[in-house]
């Protein structure tokens, strides 16, 4: 796809939704003696996903796995739209979809594996990482160049932010 065509997309998402593991982390799970699971995510995605929200973008997580550790991460980026232990995205995703009253063309998706297919196939701009699945890979739009959990969701916020015009308002409040 053309630069231009994910540029047009990009400046009409008013949503992002994200999958977690292997896309705002490196897909790793740990997991304490206790069972207790630990996941390290990125503090620049973690920095984007907000300037992308204070540009007025709204930011959700479809997740298949549960985890405490996700709803703290959520709740800390200040994500309203959480879907935890997901086995269908695409059905989370339409209930989502009916709760903001947003096209699917308004909302962009980014997954790394063949459960995020539905979804991807379904949303306006589908972005994924790297070492994502190539069937993954065939399917989206835009594929980061940072890898999943360094960066990557920091790399799609700054697109989206950058093909509507507010990257710069958001680099404003730190170029005093």
């Amino acid at each position: 796809m053309s630069q231009e065509a994910i540029q047009e997309r990009a400046r009409a998402v008013r949503m992002i939704v994200f999958d977690v593991d292997g896309v705002l982390t490196d897909g790793s799970l740990f997991f304490g003696d206790d069972g207790q699971e630990y996941k390290a995510f990125n503090s620049r995605d973690g920095h984007g996903i907000k300037m992308l929200r204070d540009a007025g973008v709204e930011t959700g997580i479809i997740t298949g796995r549960t985890s405490q550790v996700v709803l703290y991460r959520a709740r800390n980026l200040g994500i309203v739209h959480l879907f935890q232990g997901a086995d269908d995205k695409l059905e989370a995703f339409e209930q989502l979809l009916a709760s903001v009253n947003l096209a699917p063309e308004q909302i962009a998706y980014m997954g790394d594996d063949v459960v995020d297919l539905p979804v991807l196939r379904r949303c306006g701009l589908a972005v994924c990482v790297p070492d994502a699945a190539d069937e993954v890979k065939a399917r989206c739009h835009y594929v980061t160049r940072a890898n999943a959990g360094r960066g990557a969701a920091r790399e799609v916020c700054e697109l989206i932010m950058r093909a509507q015009g507010t990257w710069a308002a958001q680099m404003a409040r730190y170029d005093r």
